[in-house]
């Protein structure tokens, strides 16, 4: 497997505030990645500055072995915030559409692709729905659809099983794991410790600011429930 992400030794500040310390990690083609920690941890400024919607203070951040912030990698992105909204006036469809020009995929492709995209979700039946109209959980199937309606290498999804109910939640689950089959790496950031130690090849642990543990589910559990290392780690109780 190859790198298609690697942090090193990074640090961002925000004034006197340190939000990441010691960043460092790397990420492989075509596995599972769970981020956990608690609310504050450095999520959201980790993804951001994936993204490069944020600038770090120092250190290093590349993708597919390329500076990030040029252009043509970001290009490689998909990513699913926590909360996906549209325009309500807007139909199913001419959201999807709207992501599949923004991925650049070929107009000829875009009818295939976006049913392609619904189907995976199992809502095509809601193409001709105005986004007003649906559901939480039918907007979130939406959001994902919209992030697989390319053929971006690196998806990175925000809380993806938020507003689903258990069927929803497997079919996520199910997708994911297709994805990865097709060689794409999924970097999903969850509470919902149970789902992810039965998904993720990789889980990698935050809190305040710095990775606390990193690895496949078994080694970075040893021996005990993910949620219980999860709680242990944080709490910053002896291993």
């Amino acid at each position: 497997m190859s790198n298609i992400f690697e942090a090193k030794s990074v640090l961002k500040k925000y004034g006197n505030t340190i939000a990441l310390s010691d960043f460092s990690l790397s990420l492989e083609k075509g596995e599972i990645v769970a981020l956990l920690g608690p609310n504050g941890a450095g999520k959201t400024t980790f993804v951001k500055s994936l993204l490069g919607l944020l600038r770090i203070s120092s250190g290093e951040l590349s993708l597919f072995e390329t500076d990030i912030n040029r252009p043509e990698v970001k290009k490689k992105l998909s990513y699913l915030p926590e909360k996906f909204t549209f325009y309500s006036y807007y139909t199913v469809e001419s959201t999807l559409r709207f992501y599949a020009s923004m991925y650049e995929v070929e107009k000829t492709l875009q009818a295939d692709k976006i049913d392609n995209a619904l189907r995976e979700l199992g809502i095509l039946e809601l193409k001709g729905r105005k986004i007003s109209d649906l559901s939480k959980g039918q907007l979130q199937r939406v959001g994902l659809a919209c992030s697989i309606v390319g053929d971006q290498e690196f998806i990175i999804w925000d809380e993806p099983f938020s507003g689903l109910d258990p069927i929803g939640i497997k079919d996520v689950k199910d997708l994911c794991i297709k994805l990865k089959e097709q060689g794409r790496t999924i970097l999903v950031n969850s509470h919902i410790l149970s789902e992810m130690e039965r998904l993720a090849d990789k889980v990698v642990i935050m809190n305040k600011g710095q990775i606390r543990a990193v690895g496949t589910v078994e080694e970075v559990s040893n021996g005990l429930s993910l949620e219980e290392r999860f709680y242990r780690i944080v709490k910053g109780e002896s291993e």
